[in-house]
């Protein structure tokens, strides 16, 4: 498992921009599949983007598609979602989290390691 602590959240005002970065330990990062999640109060979790180990493969949902992108650096550990056209229902707190793969694909069997969350509010 990796240690994955994320920052970037606050607060914008809709049809603004946020940077979000999930900053992992561990020399073994680029083995990891990572995703962004999120979940709003009342709502499940859902997984807003998806990047495979070597950042060649990405994958969005279809609610953030066009809007979102998400991106990595291995040589800093470091997984980014970058956040375009904001909309108040993109309020929620976001999550990464990573899963060891052994091939290049997007999704990993399983996210085994999550961060704490940062908040995302945008105001209408």
């Amino acid at each position: 498992q990796v240690t994955l602590v994320e920052s970037g959240g606050g607060l914008v005002q809709a049809g603004g921009s946020l940077r979000l970065s999930c900053a992992a330990s561990g020399r073994t990062f680029s083995s990891y599949a990572v995703g962004w999640f999120r979940q709003a109060p009342g709502k499940e979790r859902e997984r807003v983007a998806a990047i495979s180990r070597t950042g060649g493969s990405t994958d969005y949902a279809a609610t953030v598609k066009g809007r979102f992108t998400i991106s990595r650096d291995n040589t800093k550990s470091t997984v980014f979602l970058q956040m375009n056209s904001l909309k108040p229902e993109d309020t929620a707190v976001y999550y990464c989290a990573a899963g060891i793969t052994y091939v290049s694909t997007i999704l990993p069997p399983k996210y085994d390691s999550w961060g704490q969350g940062t908040q995302v509010t945008v105001s209408s």
